[in-house]
């Protein structure tokens, strides 16, 4: 109980404010929330499996800094992605030639490689050994509620603020971390 309790609280709290939190905000002013919820799961599940594989294993899948680089040109991309679309919502809906949820999921997937809550998930499997199944789960429920909060925070402003000025926004936010990481990773 002890694992799954700590996992659940550091995987949530080191998630509260993280770039993945805003980014599913951003999906989700883009998308329906249940296919951002929905592609947001299987990318946690992917992320969170490797890191505790790994963590259990003490290894490493490959540089922080390279996956840091290669998410940071993909938040650039989805930045300007977003910001080229027109204010049809059903189209901007159905831009993706690998739709809502692959597009999540695999944007989230990159954007986890590397973060706080994948090392935190490593470590915590690393340190209840052999509890890997009950960390791989604190830190799933963990994930599943913060970013569920970013979801929901999404759809609220898409219902308060017309799509021209949520697309400019979700363009931002993506361009913002796209900047950032590329700064982090690169000095």
């Amino acid at each position: 109980m002890e694992a799954l309790l700590a996992s659940f609280l550091i995987v949530f709290l080191a998630e509260m404010g993280d770039k993945t939190q805003f980014l599913v905000m951003a999906f989700a002013a883009k998308y329906e929330w249940k296919q951002v919820f929905a592609g947001m799961t299987l990318g946690i599940l992917v992320v969170h499996s490797l890191a505790v594989a790994v963590g259990a294993l003490a290894g490493e899948l490959m540089p922080a800094h390279l996956m840091a680089i290669f998410a940071s040109l993909l938040f650039l991309g989805f930045g300007i992605w977003t910001l080229r679309g027109d204010d049809d919502e059903e189209e901007e809906a159905h831009d993706s030639r690998f739709g809502p949820l692959l597009t999540v999921a695999m944007t989230f997937i990159v954007g986890e490689m590397g973060d706080k809550t994948q090392f935190a998930a490593m470590a915590m499997a690393a340190q209840y050994e052999g509890a890997w199944q009950v960390v791989l789960l604190g830190a799933l429920l963990g994930m599943l509620v913060a970013d569920s909060l970013g979801i929901l925070a999404g759809a609220l402003l898409h219902r308060r603020l017309p799509a021209r000025q949520m697309r400019l926004l979700s363009a931002g936010i993506f361009l913002v971390f796209g900047i950032a990481g590329l700064v982090k990773a690169l000095l």
